[in-house]
């Protein structure tokens, strides 16, 4: 069993991404109350499942005849690679695409122990239910028909996933900077709150001492000058903020839709300001 060419492994693999993705998209859909595309990619592909699929049959081969080991090697397995997956995209993307901090038992948010058991329960799925039917349909394809469509399909995904990749990084970046903008606003509206406070107090003052009145007034304008330089750092900040949201090409747009429960550790409030955006312009 799992003797199979190159093609019909990549075959495989395509099948179990789609399938992954019907099954992801299925679930956020319910649970968000209308539909949505799940995943990284623009196509309906979710690496990780088709991954995970080849992993498990890989590891199970041994064991295949015992339903413990096939189990425990494939929760193993595949838990250990949604734990690189998420710890790798969350390195390079400033984002994490799927966390599990709320649920009890997990590690960092990448895994948790309700889905590795359920990674099990999968393997057991795939060996014994799953795999044998799409082995079959793959075993019925001819060879010249399976190695041209798994090379087209194959063209899609690599230009698909380097496209994906490019805007993920994009979307990281402008985070990454939204995050350092919203500091400064803040910097900037505290400065100017302060300066409000010391000319109010200052005001007062020259009610009651009179014989510092010219000396007062040279050091409040002086402080007026310098808030309204602090209110156009503001506006600037403001706009360019309002730039960087703007940046936002559809396919970026499409990534944050597409993930409704991606978290940023570093970046939270950010990551909510873009998802705030993309929901209101969808187009």
């Amino acid at each position: 069993m799992y003797i199979y060419t190159w093609y019909q492994w990549l075959m495989f693999f395509f099948v179990y991404c789609f399938i992954g993705w019907i099954f992801e998209s299925t679930y956020v859909s319910i649970k968000s109350l209308h539909f949505i595309n799940r995943g990284f990619l623009r196509l309906p592909l979710l690496p990780l499942y088709g991954s995970g699929a080849i992993l498990m049959l890989f590891l199970t081969i041994p064991v295949q005849n015992n339903l413990f080991l096939v189990f425990l090697l494939g929760m193993t397995g595949a838990t250990v690679l949604e734990y690189i997956t998420g710890y790798v995209m969350e390195r390079l993307f400033k984002m994490k695409y799927w966390d599990y901090t709320n649920d009890p038992l997990n590690l960092n948010g990448y895994i948790c122990l309700v889905s590795s058991l359920a990674w099990g329960f999968l393997t057991i799925m795939l060996t014994e239910f799953i795999h044998r039917p799409v082995e079959w349909l793959i075993f019925q394809i001819s060879p010249a028909f399976c190695i041209a469509f798994s090379l087209i399909i194959f063209a899609l995904f690599l230009a698909d996933a380097i496209h994906s990749t490019k805007e993920a990084l994009d979307l990281g970046r402008v985070l990454e900077t939204m995050t350092k903008l919203r500091t400064e606003l803040e910097e900037a509206q505290v400065q100017i709150a302060l300066l409000k406070a010391e000319t109010t107090e200052k005001v007062a003052e020259l009610r009651t001492e009179v014989r510092l009145k010219a000396a007062s007034l040279k050091a409040e304008t002086a402080d007026v000058l310098k808030e309204s330089t602090l209110a156009e750092r503001l506006q600037l900040l403001t706009d360019s903020k309002e730039k960087l949201a703007n940046r936002l090409t559809i396919f970026t747009k499409g990534i944050l839709r597409r993930n409704p429960s991606a978290s940023s550790r570093l970046f939270e409030e950010a990551l909510k300001e873009l998802k705030e955006y993309s929901r209101k312009y969808r187009k």
